[in-house]
C-alpha cells in the first residue's frame, strides 16, 4: 500500500519557520501500531492522518511516540493541505476528533482554527519538574498541560530543562508551558514535553486553549497576539470566545512524499 505524506509548516510563511507536520490521507483507519510506526518514520512533532466516513472528516494525531487528544498545528496543516494541495471545495472544515468537533475556517488568506477552552487553575509545582528548570516561576497553573508564569520574554528565552529529571515526569498526553507577556507582542510561550522524541515543540496551537484564557483575563483583552521563542518559532493570532478560542495562523506546503507500508 502507498501512502500520500504531505509535510507542511503551521503557523509561519516561511519555509524555515514554525511547526512541521506530516499529513497523511487514509481511505479507512489502518491499525494503531501502524500509525505510530508510520509517525515515528516521520520523526516531526506530529502526524495527522484522516478520513471520510459519513460525510465527515475524521481527524487523529500521533507524534513518534504516543496518540495525542489534541493538536492545534497539525490541524491547521491538515486544514491547508485539504484546501490548498487536494482542493477541498468549502471554506470551512469540520473534523471530528477525539476532543470533540474543531472547525477550520479559510479566510482573509489565514486559518482560523476554533478550539475548546480549557481554563488552567492554581496549582502547585511537582518536584521534579522544579528540578528541572533552571528558573523558577512565578506562578504554577493547571489544565492539561501545566502553565508556569515568568516575570519576562527574556526569562523564557533564558529557561533550559534537565532532561535528566524532566524525563522522568510522565504528562502523557500533556506537556509543560513556559510564558510571560512580551515584548513585542501580548505574551511570548515555549513548550515542553517529558519523556518525548522532540523535546520542545516549535509551534504548539493546543497549549493556546489554556494560554488565551489565562491572558485574557490577565490583560483584559480579548484579541491577543502570540509568539512562541522555540528556534523556528511560531506567530499566532488569539480571540477568547469565552467558552471556545480561536487561534489563527498561516502555513506554507514544504513537500509532498510517498512511503509504501
Amino acid at each position: 500500500m502507498k501512502l500520500d505524506v504531505y509535510n507542511i509548516n503551521a503557523f509561519t510563511s516561511k519555509i524555515s519557520g514554525g511547526n512541521p507536520a506530516c499529513i497523511v490521507p487514509l481511505k479507512s483507519w489502518l491499525n494503531d501500531d501502524l500509525l505510530l510506526s508510520i509517525s515515528k518514520k516521520n520523526d516531526v512533532a506530529e502526524t495527522a492522518f484522516f478520513i471520510y466516513k459519513n460525510d465527515k472528516i475524521h481527524l487523529r494525531w500521533f507524534t513518534p511516540d504516543i496518540e495525542m487528544d489534541l493538536c492545534g498545528h497539525a490541524t491547521l496543516a491538515t486544514a491547508h493541505c485539504l484546501s490548498s494541495i487536494l482542493k477541498y471545495p468549502y471554506s470551512s472544515i469540520k473534523f471530528e476528533t477525539k476532543s470533540g468537533q474543531v472547525s477550520v475556517d479559510f479566510k482573509d488568506g489565514k486559518y482560523h482554527m476554533n478550539l475548546p477552552l480549557r481554563n488552567p487553575v492554581k496549582s502547585e509545582l511537582p518536584k521534579l519538574i522544579c528540578k528541572s528548570l533552571n528558573l523558577k516561576p512565578l506562578e504554577v497553573y493547571k489544565s492539561r498541560d501545566y502553565l508556569l508564569i515568568y516575570n519576562s520574554e527574556e526569562e523564557i528565552k533564558k529557561i533550559k530543562i534537565n532532561t535528566h529529571y524532566f524525563n522522568q515526569i510522565n504528562l502523557d498526553p500533556g506537556g509543560v508551558v513556559v510564558t510571560a507577556k512580551g515584548t513585542n507582542s501580548d505574551f511570548v510561550s515555549r513548550y515542553f514535553t517529558p519523556q518525548s522524541t522532540i523535546l520542545e515543540d516549535p509551534a504548539t496551537g493546543s497549549s493556546h486553549c489554556s494560554l488565551i484564557p489565562f491572558w485574557s483575563k490577565k490583560l483584559n483583552k480579548n484579541h491577543l497576539i502570540s509568539i512562541q521563542l522555540s528556534q523556528r518559532g511560531g506567530k499566532f493570532e488569539c480571540i477568547n470566545n469565552f467558552d471556545r478560542v480561536t487561534v489563527i495562523g498561516s502555513a506554507v506546503t514544504d513537500s509532498q512524499t510517498t512511503i509504501t507500508i
